[in-house]
C-alpha cells in the first residue's frame, strides 16, 4: 500500500478504536463519502481501502452527535489528506450527505433549531454553544424569527441558506457562541457572506476542513449573501448582550428601512427598496388568529409506528436514561442511553427510528417524566401510548 492510503488507513482504523469515533457524524460522513468516492481510482490500493471501509461501515455504532467538536477531528483530516494528494475524488465527496427540503412549510429544512417568529428579522446561529440556544429561545427577544446551532462547514451552511432564502423577512444572521475548533463553521459563514464560492462551491477564504456546499447553487449563495448581512459575535455567549443586538438590527429592518439591493450588504446607503413579507402564510392581526379547542383524546389517538416501540428506564443511581428500541417481533433492535431527554429524541428523531408524529411526541413526553423522575425522585411508570 502506497503511503498516502496507509497513512489514510492507519488514521481511521485509530479512529474506529475511540468510543466517541464510532457513534459521530464525523466518522459515519466521511466513511459515506470514501464509499462514494474511492471507485474512481482504478487502482489496487483504492479497492483494498474500500474494503475496509465497508467493514468500518458495519461496525458504527448508532449516530449520538454530528459533531463531538474534537479539535483534531481524525475522520476529515484523513480525508482531507487523501484529497489532497487524488483532487479528483472531491467532486465525489458529501454526495451522501442531502438536505430534504420540503417547500410546503418554512422552514424548508429540518434541523435542530427553534422557530419563535416567522415574520421577525433576525436569525441566529449559536454555532457549537447548544445551551444558548436554549437560552435564547427561552428568552425570545422581539425580532427573533429562528436561532439553532451550526456545527459543520458543509451541511450546516446549505440548511442555514435554504431556510434564510425562503423567507425574505430575515435581513440578518447573528454568528454567536462558540466556534467548532476544526470545522469552524461560524468562521466560515463570515467567509461565505464576504467572498461567495468559487466554481467548485468551495468557500473561499473558509479554513475549515470541508467547506463545499453540494446541496445549494451558486444562484442560492448570491441571493444568500444579497439578502442578509451576517453579524459576527463569535465567542459571545451573553443574552442580553445577544437580545439587545437584535432589538438594535430589528429596528433598521423596519419596511421603511428596507434592505440595500446594490448587492453590497447595506453598507452604501442604498435604502431605496423594502424588504419583501416571507412567501408563509401569516395572520396579519391577533384578531385573525383562529382559537382551537383540544379535543380529549383516546388510547387510540396514536398510530402504531412501523419502526418499533421504545422501552424508557431511567436510572437514579447512574443519573442517565436507557432507552430500548424493539420490534413489533418484539426483538430488541437497539438500545439509546443518554444523560437527559433531550439528547435522547434527537438521536432517535435524527436517525429515523421513529416515522410517526404522534409517537414522537409520545416519546417526547415520556422521556421529559423519565428525567423528571430521576431529577425529583419520584418512581416512573412508563405510561401506555
Amino acid at each position: 500500500m502506497n503511503p498516502t492510503f496507509k497513512k489514510v488507513f492507519a488514521e481511521i482504523q485509530r479512529g474506529m478504536r475511540l468510543s466517541k469515533c464510532i457513534k459521530c457524524g464525523c466518522m459515519k460522513g466521511t466513511l459515506e463519502n470514501l464509499k462514494a468516492s474511492l471507485p474512481l481510482l482504478k487502482i489496487k490500493d483504492a479497492k483494498e481501502l474500500l474494503k475496509n471501509v465497508n467493514e468500518w461501515l458495519e461496525q458504527l455504532q448508532p449516530l449520538e452527535y454530528p459533531c463531538f467538536g474534537c479539535k483534531y477531528c481524525i475522520p476529515p483530516e484523513a480525508m482531507t489528506f487523501l484529497t489532497s494528494k487524488y483532487p479528483e475524488l472531491a467532486s465525489a465527496t458529501l454526495s451522501s450527505c442531502e438536505i430534504r427540503v420540503d417547500e410546503s412549510s418554512w422552514p424548508p429544512v429540518e434541523g435542530e433549531y427553534t422557530v419563535l417568529n416567522k415574520s421577525a428579522p433576525v436569525a441566529i446561529s449559536t454555532l457549537a454553544s447548544i445551551n444558548l440556544e436554549e437560552k435564547l429561545a427561552g428568552l425570545n427577544p422581539s425580532g427573533l424569527c429562528i436561532v439553532g446551532k451550526t456545527e459543520t462547514e458543509n451541511i450546516g451552511i446549505d440548511k442555514i441558506i435554504k431556510n434564510v432564502i425562503s423567507n425574505p423577512s430575515i435581513s440578518f444572521l447573528i454568528v454567536a457562541g462558540k466556534d467548532t475548533e476544526g470545522h469552524q463553521s461560524g468562521k466560515t459563514l463570515l467567509a461565505l457572506w464576504e467572498n461567495g464560492v468559487d466554481k467548485n462551491m468551495r468557500i473561499i477564504g473558509s479554513k475549515g476542513r470541508r467547506p463545499i456546499l453540494k446541496n445549494v447553487t451558486h444562484s442560492d449563495v448570491e441571493k444568500f449573501r444579497k439578502q442578509v448581512q451576517v453579524e459576527n459575535q463569535i465567542g459571545c455567549a451573553n443574552i442580553k448582550t445577544l437580545a439587545g443586538r437584535i432589538k438594535e438590527l430589528s429596528r433598521k429592518a423596519a419596511p421603511a428601512a428596507g434592505l440595500s439591493s446594490c448587492g453590497c450588504h447595506g453598507d452604501c446607503g442604498d435604502q431605496s427598496a423594502t424588504i419583501a413579507m416571507p412567501s408563509v402564510s401569516l395572520p396579519k392581526s391577533a384578531a385573525a388568529v383562529p382559537s382551537v379547542t383540544a379535543k380529549k383524546q383516546g388510547k387510540t389517538s396514536i398510530k402504531l409506528d412501523k419502526a418499533g416501540y421504545f422501552v424508557i428506564l431511567p436510572s437514579k443511581k447512574n443519573a442517565s436514561i436507557l432507552v430500548e428500541h424493539y420490534s413489533y417481533e418484539n426483538k430488541l433492535l437497539r438500545k439509546i442511553k443518554g444523560k437527559n431527554s433531550r439528547d435522547i429524541y434527537f438521536t432517535i428523531i435524527n436517525n429515523g427510528w421513529v416515522t410517526e408524529l404522534s409517537h414522537a411526541a409520545y416519546i417526547g413526553k415520556e422521556l421529559a417524566r423519565a428525567e423528571l423522575s430521576i431529577k425529583k425522585g419520584f418512581k416512573f411508570v412508563q405510561d401506555g401510548a
